[in-house]
């Protein structure tokens, strides 16, 4: 009985002395990182506000690098929706894990070798399959044989296109088209060029999400239903 009762003390004895040392391990951590910290704030001109300034950086970067990046319009191609100066916010992941620009959707892609050494911003009219005709008996664009009425976005008294054309997208490409089309150097511009006026789905940065500036012009771009009725391109071509 004693034995038992000696055994029982050294155990509930045993106890505290393993809940000091592991506490006292977390506060030498706790304290060589706040040391760590502290080191790299003095080396620093202006401390702490400086390193938190950096942090803040540092996260906008990646944020920018992986997420959503601001692109500023540079011309009138897109009015009456996009105007010049207008800043959107690119969803750059919108097509990062297995999903495809679809046809409406507004897109910043890099032109190098197609459209000329810089990043530019159009609608997606067709995708890789698809029959791009302009234009029908009714002067309007036709996808897979379906006509588009493309009035909501297309610049006011603009026609779909002044150029004729009847084009098929290679698979992993897109047929891209400017809203003002007067005024848009798009893959009509570009059917004799490398590529046909096509940009591979490659080259897409992302999709323009949302008009972030000015704050007036604040809202979000949807996708218009213009397309829904379009039929999948195996479905046209059998």
């Amino acid at each position: 009985m004693d034995t038992e009762a000696q055994h029982v003390e050294r155990d509930r004895s045993s106890r505290p002395e393993e809940s000091e040392e592991i506490s006292d391990t977390g506060g030498r951590e706790g304290r060589s990182r706040c040391a760590f910290v502290d080191r790299i704030a003095d080396w620093l001109p202006g401390g702490r506000i400086t390193l938190t300034l950096l942090i803040c950086l540092l996260f906008l970067l990646l944020f920018s690098t992986f997420v959503m990046q601001p692109f500023q319009i540079p011309s009138s191609s897109m009015e009456q929706g996009l105007r010049i100066g207008d800043r959107v916010l690119v969803n750059k992941l919108a097509y990062r894990f297995g999903a495809e620009p679809q046809r409406g959707d507004v897109v910043v892609f890099d032109g190098t070798g197609y459209f000329g050494d810089a990043d530019y911003v159009k609608r997606v009219v067709g995708v890789g399959g698809d029959e791009v005709v302009c234009c029908d008996k009714e002067g309007r664009v036709a996808v897979n044989g379906r006509s588009v009425d493309e009035s909501a976005f297309v610049y006011p008294g603009d026609s779909p296109s002044d150029v004729p054309f009847d084009v098929v997208v290679p698979d992993g490409s897109l047929f891209l088209l400017g809203d003002h089309r007067r005024n848009s150097s798009d893959s009509r511009d570009h059917l004799g060029s490398p590529g046909g006026g096509m940009i591979p789905v490659g080259d897409v940065i992302g999709r323009a999400d949302w008009i972030a500036w000015p704050a007036g012009h604040w809202t979000r771009l949807e996708r218009p239903g213009a397309y829904a009725r379009v039929p999948a391109a195996d479905g046209a071509h059998g």
